[in-house]
């Protein structure tokens, strides 16, 4: 299902964080939003998950204003895992994934064999399927991520909207994580501080500064000395990486900021 974003603006306070970006993320298309520190991503996601209305453009997810679908078929529709989310309640690995399944449900209605075995696939898949009794609050903030993840994918999303998805994971689960993304051929878009990880799991990237889209394009395109100085403030060099083959960067602070010792 094809992403959409026209001209949108997002206000917070009455100051616009993020101010007319136009994105669009094609079918099966793993899309990456970068860019430093308070640049706007998140705010700009959240335009896109329905948590803040734009104060300008539109949203349309298959052709269909997602401000004006109902939350249960927004839901349906776009699966979201955000950085850990908090909870103050008790409650189980297994009943937190469970969650992901409301927008299919009618009210009270009891899970089916058909529910189980979604459940139980995803927790599978991010080999989380021996915590199902733990409690939520006690694990890792890693293993929270990958249990949002299968909560996430139990909605059976046209449509997935990750917002820093390797956050607190080790690298061997960041890898996993991105690679059973890429597998699931779902419409993504996904926020990434690691420029490497963007540009080797990401066909296209959109480089995010002030609230503005800087550019576009494919990663080699998008991730050149010249961007990544003007907008990080760093130096970086790049060469394939010896094994994908991928475009992988080294980064050495600016010479005008380096601390003499």
């Amino acid at each position: 299902m094809k992403l959409e974003v026209n001209d949108v603006a997002v206000a917070i306070a009455s100051r616009r964080i993020v101010n007319e970006v136009s994105l669009e993320v094609v079918p099966g298309e793993i899309v990456g939003l970068i860019g430093p520190n308070g640049s706007g991503k998140s705010t700009l996601l959240r335009a896109i998950y329905r948590l803040l209305k734009p104060a300008a453009g539109y949203v349309h997810l298959g052709g269909n204003d997602v401000w004006k679908l109902s939350a249960r078929e927004s839901a349906r529709r776009t699966g979201v895992v955000v950085q850990e989310t908090p909870s103050d309640f008790d409650f189980t690995v297994a009943e937190v994934v469970e969650m992901g399944r409301t927008p299919h449900k009618g009210m009270l209605e009891a899970d089916n064999a058909r529910d189980t075995q979604i459940i139980a696939d995803a927790l599978a898949r991010v080999r989380m399927n021996a915590f199902v009794e733990r409690s939520f609050n006690t694990l890792s903030g890693g293993e929270k991520q990958r249990v949002l993840v299968a909560r996430a994918l139990v909605q059976e999303p046209k449509l997935l909207v990750l917002d820093e998805p390797t956050n607190h994971l080790d690298i061997r689960y960041q890898l996993e994580i991105l690679n059973l993304v890429r597998t699931l051929g779902i419409t993504t878009l996904v926020t990434l501080h690691d420029l490497n990880l963007a540009a080797a799991y990401c066909s296209r990237l959109y480089l995010l500064a002030d609230g503005h889209i800087a550019t576009s394009g494919a990663p080699e395109e998008v991730l050149t000395p010249a961007w990544i100085r003007a907008v990080y403030e760093v130096d970086a060099v790049s060469a394939p990486h010896p094994v994908t083959g991928k475009l992988h960067l080294v980064f050495t602070a600016l010479a005008d900021n380096l601390v003499s010792t």
